[in-house]
């Protein structure tokens, strides 16, 4: 086989081997097909802020894509991409929807999202990525950040977590801090932000939640268009 070391190469061969056309591939990453063809025949690369909804798209590191050499990794030396890089695809959905998250009896259908991103963590099938809005966790987590949230996980004290306030139509991301009990027995939840100008929210008794899921990776975007 000739040698296969491109930008360009490496995207149409790990597409291919997904049995993926450049039109979804396109759609995953918000450009054009005509732009996915391009990067194939290295007229063009992907911009910085692409690269990583490519890595992700592909499933594959975006260092690897822009970096790497062919036999660095595994699917290019001719295993499999399952074997070689095993991933999974979590579904990138509203704070609407994450109010509603643990109500559902099946995994989360990732047709159904916004989008769709990959982690190589071991996460739970109703694992779900959030984009953060607002300031009230700044400055460790910014407007535009992904988070991935695995409902499976019981937060510890200083974990952030996704909660959800009974008198709230949408869900909440914030670092969680248990204050025991409170005179019915009931757990008492700290919902803090990072954000000294934003209120700390509570769940107990009289305001009742639930803490839908713990983040097990943030991922911050050092550019955006």
């Amino acid at each position: 086989m000739a040698p296969m070391e491109t930008l360009g190469q490496k995207i149409r061969l790990v597409r291919e081997s997904l049995v993926m056309s450049q039109q979804e591939l396109a759609l995953k990453c918000g450009v054009s097909r005509p732009a996915v063809a391009q990067w194939e025949s290295d007229a063009t690369k992907p911009v910085f802020s692409r690269m990583e909804a490519l890595a992700d798209a592909l499933g594959v590191s975006a260092a690897w894509l822009a970096y790497g050499d062919k036999d660095a990794h595994p699917l290019l030396a001719g295993a499999s991409p399952i074997a070689a890089s095993p991933r999974h695809r979590v579904p990138v959905i509203s704070y609407v929807q994450a109010g509603n998250w643990t109500e559902v009896s099946d995994p989360y259908a990732p047709s159904a999202g916004l989008d769709e991103i990959h982690t190589d963590l071991d996460v739970g099938p109703h694992a779900f990525s959030l984009i953060i809005m607002g300031e009230s966790m700044e400055p460790d987590f910014r407007e535009g950040d992904k988070v991935i949230i695995d409902p499976d996980i019981q937060p510890r004290p200083g974990d952030y977590v996704v909660a959800k306030l009974a008198n709230e139509s949408e869900a909440t991301f914030k670092k969680y801090r248990p204050r025991g009990s409170d005179k019915d027995g009931q757990p008492i939840i700290e919902l803090v932000p990072l954000n000294p100008d934003w209120p700390t929210l509570g769940i107990d008794s009289d305001c009742p939640g639930r803490v839908i899921g713990t983040m097990v990776e943030h991922r911050r975007y050092r550019q955006r268009r």
